[in-house]
């Protein structure tokens, strides 16, 4: 099994760290889409997420990984519990798949078993990607160079939160809902705008230009890939102790307070900046109630919603074809002018 770079050794990058973080307190943010050069630790920092997590409760034996506590269940699972079959569970780590560039939509969705209905006859299901990814993270590097049809595919069932399946004389319906975290160079094409949509954060890096930090990043990559049990080892102490703020998080996420003033607030600055629909007040809603709960606050205020909006809306910003700014100028700028207005 290949080691991954601890999560708590990369240095720099600390708006990409934040925003993985926030979505794993809690996924209904709905992902992280990072952007930016090629090499500064966005693959990197995504599959070191995978330590981080919490391991979840499974239906022991399923494919999906169905919640035996909930009624979100696929096939096999229902068809279990009708005939008063008891549900047993098993403690299994929290899915985080990878979806290949060049995967097929045999390989993402599932198909056919081949073998099987070649050495016995039999129809039999083989489960795809998304279902490896139930419940857990569906990682998609160069996202922007993603297959039309794939995109289309994965909009459906991330919006569903289901994966159907009619083909070769099968009939299949899973539970499919996922985490969607996403990379890719800007510079080799663009997002459609659907599937831009569905991310719930956004997050533009950059090469780090301090040589300090530069030198930091090379030797610290350079001791793991010299010895990389020995610098997990080293790391181990500071990702228990993220791995338990994070756990600490998730439970006192529902304890934290949104005034209906902050909210006021947000809706407002989604306003003055002309975002589409109503997507972008909920993302920051759920994601400033995570990041006070990540600094164990019980109440979320006004500095949580100015670190949280620029993530949360830049990538929802209408086109201004009078303005070649980055999304990211422009929110800031916006966000001076307007809290510059409420303040009066």
């Amino acid at each position: 099994m290949a080691l991954n770079f601890p999560f708590t050794a990369i240095v720099s990058q600390a708006e990409m760290k934040l925003a993985i973080i926030l979505c794993t307190i809690d996924p209904s943010i709905g992902g992280v889409l990072i952007f930016g050069d090629r090499g500064t630790g966005k693959s990197t920092t995504i599959r070191s997420l995978a330590s981080l997590l919490p391991e979840m409760k499974s239906v022991a034996a399923c494919h999906y990984h169905c919640d035996p506590d909930s009624t979100n269940l696929c096939t096999d699972c229902l068809a279990k519990k009708a005939s008063g079959q008891k549900l047993s569970s098993q403690l299994i780590p929290v899915p985080v798949v990878d979806l290949p560039l060049g995967a097929t939509e045999d390989r993402v969705v599932g198909a056919l078993d081949i073998e099987k209905a070649l050495t016995q006859g039999i129809k039999s299901f083989e489960p795809g990607l998304l279902a490896k990814a139930n419940r857990g993270y569906l990682y998609i590097d160069e996202v922007n160079l993603l297959e039309d049809h794939l995109v289309d595919l994965l909009i459906d069932v991330a919006a569903s939160g289901e994966n159907i399946i009619e083909r070769e004389g099968l009939s299949i319906r899973h539970p499919a809902r996922f985490v969607l975290i996403g990379s890719g160079n800007p510079e080799e094409g663009e997002l459609r705008p659907q599937m831009l949509d569905r991310f719930g954060l956004s997050i533009e890096v950059r090469t780090p230009s301090d040589f300090k930090e530069r030198v930091s990043i090379i030797k610290k990559r350079d001791e793991f890939e010299r010895n990389p049990e020995q610098f997990i080892a080293q790391c181990q102490e500071e990702e228990l102790e993220l791995k338990k703020k994070i756990s600490k998080s998730k439970k006192m996420l529902d304890k934290v307070e949104v005034d209906d003033s902050l909210l006021e607030l947000a809706t407002k600055l989604c306003a003055h900046l002309g975002t589409d629909g109503l997507r972008g007040e909920l993302t920051v809603l759920r994601a400033v109630r995570a990041l006070a709960a990540f600094e164990g606050k019980k109440k979320a205020n006004l500095e949580h919603l100015k670190k949280i909006a620029p993530i949360a809306l830049g990538h929802r910003l209408r086109r201004n074809p009078l303005d070649d700014s980055s999304s990211n100028v422009r929110i800031e700028r916006a966000m001076q002018e307007f809290f510059a207005d409420t303040s009066k």
